[in-house]
């Protein structure tokens, strides 16, 4: 009976271990974008998007990367605590988080902005996922108390939870008629590639950060 025993319990250990979700076992690692419209790519070529010139951009580093993107337009912080679970696979690597941007466009309460995002926060956390926050700033028409209370949230979340941070998406983007489609809200291409060239030393450290983590 011993053998069988341990014939059995080795057949059970292969089958979790198939069955298991085993993250960057071929190399590559995975990152999710958790976003808006911005990471989404509205009214862009596929092509042209944050998430595949952001990918060119790391690949181009030689990084064997996989950027996925899970990109909502119109998504509020709100939207994306709602979805994360099933955004967020078992094979995921880390997270790009940009949300935030609709939230001060409706005028919400910054409070609820930093709560839902402390959530996801939170929920990465626990799952050991390195995590690369995007910040946001308000549009200056909602008021300068408005917009401190909303742009102080992400350096607060980021040296709270630990997790790389990018101050401004938008950095070098907002406001330039150049860089954004007719709507002066969402960029163009040319927009993202200035938003992807800022971003991708960040993103790189992310890359990093995951490879050290599935190889301990």
């Amino acid at each position: 009976m011993q053998p069988l025993a341990a014939l059995l319990a080795a057949a059970a250990l292969l089958a979790f271990s198939l069955a298991a979700p085993a993250r960057a076992e071929d190399g590559k690692v995975k990152v999710v974008a958790l976003g808006t419209s911005l990471t989404a790519g509205y009214g862009l070529e596929q092509a042209e998007g944050f998430v595949p010139q952001l990918q060119a951009a790391l690949e181009a580093k030689g990084l064997d990367v996989e950027v996925e993107n899970a990109g909502v337009s119109g998504d509020t912080s709100a939207g994306g605590l709602a979805r994360l679970d099933w955004s967020i696979d078992d094979d995921v690597d880390a997270v790009i988080v940009e949300l935030g941007s609709n939230d001060a466009l409706r005028g919400f309460d910054p409070q609820q902005t930093r709560n839902n995002l402390t959530a996801i926060l939170e929920a990465l956390a626990a799952r050991d996922l390195p995590v690369l926050l995007t910040g946001m700033l308000a549009p200056p028409n909602l008021g300068e108390e408005y917009g401190a209370e909303f742009a102080a949230i992400y350096p607060d979340l980021a040296s709270r939870y630990g997790v790389l941070f990018y101050p401004f998406f938008l950095e070098g983007v907002a406001a330039d008629a150049a860089l954004n489609q007719p709507d002066g809200i969402h960029p163009n291409a040319d927009g993202v590639q200035v938003i992807v060239e800022a971003i991708t030393p960040y993103a790189v450290q992310l890359v990093e950060h995951a490879r050290k983590d599935t190889s301990s």
